[in-house]
């Protein structure tokens, strides 16, 4: 029987969402889900949305919920990994340490502050998911959906590099039906080939039945001008190619347009957005709780569908249906004019063997310089935690594109230990002293 756990489970709505895809393929209905979470409360709601998903759809899995991690790893064939250490209040500190500097942030949990910090206050727990898999379950597939995606992917290539590890996002999708509907393309008719890093990619090819749909999306935009308000929009008729990650991710990992009053009017992009959607998880956690502690119908809306990638790998692996998908890996000389080993975002096809990622080649070159620039910053996070060096810290936050274009180098150190201290024992020993003193080495 095919054994899935899911380490943070306490992510009750995008785990019921996995849930619902994942049993929805009737080879996959009585498969042996083990839910972990180490939020008692919250992994009883997981457990109670994973049965009630199971009835819905007719399906009898096996389903066991622990808080003891080794116990739900234990055998697993596929480990989906879907943690955010610290929760809200983390979030809250991402945000108001860096604003308190003078620095906008809009998701924070990718690159900048809030994305270095993050990455190292989540590398000691991947240290201990990986630990555990290459004891009780080596030859399973660690299916990551944790941000920041790109620096857990090529931390865990670096210190666990004998574990099978794919990272999950669904911007690649979702960017092409937006896209599919600007241009009233029926999605599963275009052919789409997409590449970069994650939460900055690109779309190299976007056709149907062998034409370019690129002018048509010229010709949309020529028709809408609130479409040219778009942050993505602009990137698009600037660089030749539309980025896939939404506007106010694709804000931060340049430094264009956050600095600046204006290009925030006119682009529409909305500052600190993610605590908004952060509280808005939490309040649907809560009364998801609240719906089942009483006894009520936990229903809700999700994809009727699979479109998350982790239930699609494990029906292909499983099943030998061929898929092809986005994952982020390792650089094996996949994207030439990218760095060897750096966690880059490719297509990859899906069979019984497993997951074979594509050779893509050379980006266009407009493309692979602020590619190249996202991965300064994720080498110096992992340099950090590797090497134990909290001046690698300072640097990667230095090599930022977005902060180096606000702040000076004496505020980036100062935001820099401001944080360490915020988040204290959350980071790994090493890296929680403060540098108040510059000494170059």
């Amino acid at each position: 029987m095919t054994r899935i756990a899911f380490v943070g489970a306490g992510s009750v709505v995008f785990t019921r969402q996995l849930l619902n895809d994942i049993l929805s393929y009737p080879e996959l209905s009585g498969v042996d889900i083990a839910l972990h979470d180490i939020d008692p409360e919250r992994l009883e709601v997981a457990a109670a949305l994973a049965a009630h998903t199971a009835r819905t759809l007719g399906a009898k899995p096996t389903i066991t919920a622990t808080t003891d991690r080794r116990t739900a790893l234990a055998g697993a064939d596929f480990v989906v990994n879907m943690i955010a250490v610290g929760g809200h209040q983390a979030t809250i500190t991402d945000f108001e340490v860096p604003a308190a500097a003078g620095l906008r942030q809009t998701i924070g949990d990718t690159l900048g502050p809030g994305g270095i910090f993050r990455a190292l206050r989540t590398f000691p727990v991947l240290d201990a998911i990986a630990a555990d898999m290459l004891q009780v379950c080596p030859d399973a597939w660690l299916l990551n959906y944790t941000n920041p995606m790109a620096m857990n992917i090529q931390y865990l290539a670096a210190v666990a590099p004998r574990l099978k590890v794919a990272g999950l996002c669904h911007s690649v999708y979702y960017t092409v039906k937006r896209l599919c509907e600007i241009v009233g393309v029926p999605q599963d008719e275009v052919d789409v080939l997409s590449a970069g890093v994650n939460h900055q990619a690109w779309i190299l090819r976007w056709q149907h039945q062998g034409r370019d749909l690129y002018p048509m999306l010229d010709v949309a935009i020529a028709a809408d001008p609130e479409l040219a308000r778009r942050l993505r929009i602009d990137m698009y008729r600037r660089l030749g190619y539309f980025p896939t990650e939404s506007s106010e991710h694709g804000s931060e990992y340049v430094p264009w347009y956050l600095h600046d009053d204006r290009e925030i009017a006119r682009l529409r992009l909305p500052v600190d957005e993610y605590i908004r959607i952060s509280s808005q998880n939490l309040a649907t956690y809560t009364a998801l709780r609240d719906t089942i502690t009483a006894g009520g119908d936990p229903a809700g809306d999700w994809e009727s569908t699979a479109v998350e990638y982790a239930p699609q790998i494990i029906h292909s692996l499983t099943t030998g249906t061929r898929r092809t998908i986005q994952i982020t890996t390792a650089n094996t000389g996949l994207i030439t004019n990218l760095p060897d080993g750096a966690a880059v975002e490719v297509p990859a096809t899906l069979d019984r063997l497993g997951i074979h990622p594509h050779h893509v080649g050379a980006l266009p070159v407009q493309l692979a310089a602020p590619n190249r620039h996202f991965l300064n910053v994720v080498e110096l996070v992992v340099a950090a935690a590797t090497q134990g060096d909290p001046r690698h810290i300072r640097h990667a936050a230095m090599a930022d594109p977005a902060t180096a274009a606000t702040l000076t180098v004496d505020e980036i150190w100062q935001l820099c230990d401001d944080m360490v201290v915020a988040h204290g024992e959350a980071l790994p020993e090493p890296l929680r002293r403060t540098l108040p003193a510059v000494r170059g080495r």
